[in-house]
């Protein structure tokens, strides 16, 4: 079963950390998922994290059901690095794949 739910640029990847650790990232890179419901331009922002760095965050037209799953406590998504293009405009630099996780089987 395929486990992908969304695909996307990183938003506002100039703004935040990105430049001071773009040479550590790598296709493949784990993101952490940090929903800011007190944004306040956006009430279903998700901010993308690296080692405690703000990255920038889920685009305005991708977070919205990603958002009100983590606000009720449904961890069920990893998010990781997909596309590194340091040539192209910033806005366009990281590309991010996000993805259900599996299911734990009991044992």
């Amino acid at each position: 079963m395929n486990s992908f739910f969304a695909s996307f640029n990183l938003a506002g990847f100039m703004y935040y950390d990105g430049v001071e650790v773009f040479n550590e990232l790598k296709i493949g890179t784990p993101l952490q998922l940090v929903p800011e419901p007190e944004n306040r331009h956006d009430e279903y922002a998700i901010a993308l994290y690296y080692n405690k760095r703000k990255l920038g965050f889920v685009p305005r037209g991708e977070n919205k059901t990603i958002s009100k799953l983590l606000y009720f406590g449904h961890d069920m998504f990893t998010a990781k690095i997909n596309r590194l293009s340091p040539d192209e405009h910033p806005n366009n630099q990281v590309g991010v794949v996000v993805r259900v996780k599996e299911k734990e089987k009991a044992d």
